[in-house]
């Protein structure tokens, strides 16, 4: 009989049994032959991309090349646009999210987004907060109240805050609002967390509260972020996605992508030859 180490763990199915690491992270969302058009612009072409829980995904490229659209597929979002058409698959979970019987209402419960400019509601910095969860049925105030200062705490801006709840949250600077979007975002207690270029709009000290914030949140989340800063997606991720004119050009580990890229094209883009 053969002896396993502790770090092993059986998965049976059927009379198969397969021995799993347990450091072996399991897939979040896989892109399967994916293509989108708007209209007859033909957006994305044929991606293939399998991401895994608790990593930071960035994915880069020049301006229309398909990252937002990309992002904007995987919570379908993108769907708010007439013209849109899509073929092929994105498995969630191992589930086509693509499917017509998949409900947006329960992916979008699972898969929070956090968009390039701040968007809190103008509505007090609780409110805004509190906002998911009442959606969601909670109406216990003491509920509430932990729930918002645990989002908060998550988001590290509850120290900045704490004594200014009831003010609206427009009075905050843009770092701060952007923060409290993603606390709004962690009060719904997602799986995944999509990003759009937060820090664009943000000044550097913003900048970098984020992307130390991103870090800490892969600890419970998966965060997949799109991204015009080599250096940040060199500093904040574990993966990167070159895209290039709707394709993905090369996936690897992001420590690959910028020491040693495989196509000429990425070497090209990150030594800043264009984009």
């Amino acid at each position: 009989m053969v002896k396993l180490s502790v770090k092993d763990v059986y998965v049976a199915k059927g009379q198969n049994l397969k021995v799993v690491s347990k450091e072996e992270k399991q897939t979040v969302y896989h892109s399967k032959k994916l293509n989108l058009w708007y209209g007859e612009h033909h957006a994305l072409k044929d991606i293939d991309l399998e991401m895994k829980e608790n990593e930071v995904t960035a994915i880069i490229g020049p301006s229309g090349c398909g990252k937002s659209t990309y992002i904007k597929t995987l919570n379908r979002m993108v769907e708010l646009v007439p013209s849109v058409c899509t073929q092929g698959e994105i498995l969630y979970r191992e589930r086509n999210i693509l499917d017509n019987k998949y409900q947006v209402e329960e992916l979008r419960t699972k898969v929070g987004m956090v968009f390039q400019k701040p968007n809190p509601f103008p509505k007090s910095i609780y409110d805004n907060i509190a906002y998911g969860p009442r959606i969601h049925g909670i109406k216990n105030k003491k509920v509430l109240d932990e729930i918002v200062e645990k989002s908060l705490r998550g988001a590290a801006i509850w120290d900045e805050v704490k004594d200014r709840l009831n003010q609206n949250a427009y009075g905050l600077s843009g770092g701060q609002q952007q923060r409290i979007c993603i606390a709004r975002c962690l009060a719904i207690e997602p799986d995944v967390i999509l990003m759009d270029e937060p820090t664009s709009a943000l000044d550097p000290i913003s900048t970098l509260k984020v992307e130390e914030l991103v870090q800490e949140l892969k600890e419970n989340f998966s965060i997949i972020i799109v991204t015009h800063n080599m250096q940040q997606a060199a500093r904040i991720s574990d993966k990167t996605a070159f895209f290039l004119n709707g394709e993905v050009i090369e996936y690897e580990a992001t420590n690959h992508i910028f020491s040693t890229p495989t196509d000429k094209r990425t070497e090209d883009y990150i030594s800043g030859r264009f984009g």
